[in-house]
């Protein structure tokens, strides 16, 4: 029998129809890998999408601008963006995409690192996550410049209207329900996918509501006060 000469603590050795057996079901199975490998990639827009959602609801309802470090660094970018939506249509590439770049240059270095050394049936194994990641990094570097692509509307290259008009990235039209005040809504800016189906289950009001029980703060308060400046 296989593993009887096993030492305590061991994991038995499987003879060839138990390891065969093993590949027809779970993880290992043919067609999981394959199924896998082909909604990795929407998978990663996906959390992309809502992370992106998560950063820009955050930064847009609560906080200050006259908070330290945080308040002019990374707040008042967005209660200037809701006073002056098209600004961001006036900043270079670096200026737009910079701070995206800083963020995701590990994950993909270290990527890049693990296909240079990695065997190729340790990568055959690691395919469907890394097009997870790689897709989760790529569509997070360019959330700003996507966004940005949202409020411009002469110009565009006929590739990008192709790929906001198929949904692939987030449409101009779609982005306009945001910035019909207070700014309480379609919060996600980097495909848009998951703006309605949060919206109807009212995640964002939930999440508002639990935490202006637990603290006490009013959502936007701070960027209604900006939104309300006459001089």
């Amino acid at each position: 029998m296989a593993g009887s000469e096993d030492g305590p603590g061991q994991q038995p050795e499987l003879d060839e129809d138990e390891a065969a057996y093993c590949r027809r079901w779970g993880a290992q199975h043919a067609g999981a890998r394959e199924l896998a490998a082909l909604y990795s990639p929407v998978a990663g827009a996906l959390i992309a999408d809502f992370l992106s959602g998560l950063v820009h609801w955050g930064a847009d309802t609560w906080g200050s601008v006259e908070l330290p470090i945080v308040g002019k660094a990374f707040i008042r970018p967005f209660r200037e963006h809701h006073i002056d939506p098209t600004a961001i249509t006036r900043h270079d590439f670096i200026e737009t995409n910079g701070d995206n770049c800083l963020v995701t240059l590990l994950p993909l270095l270290n990527m890049a690192y693990k296909f240079h050394t990695q065997s190729p049936e340790a990568l055959e194994q690691l395919y469907p996550w890394e097009c997870f990641v790689f897709c989760l990094i790529i569509f997070g570097t360019f959330t700003n410049q996507i966004h940005k692509w949202s409020h411009t509307y002469f110009g565009l290259p006929r590739w990008v209207i192709l790929l906001q008009d198929w949904h692939v990235i987030l449409p101009r039209k779609h982005h306009r329900i945001h910035h019909v005040s207070p700014h309480e809504t379609y919060f996600c800016i980097t495909t848009g996918w998951l703006n309605y189906p949060l919206e109807k289950i009212g995640f964002w009001r939930r999440l508002e509501d639990l935490i202006q029980a637990l603290t006490g703060e009013k959502p936007r308060a701070d960027d209604m006060k900006w939104a309300q400046k006459i001089k």
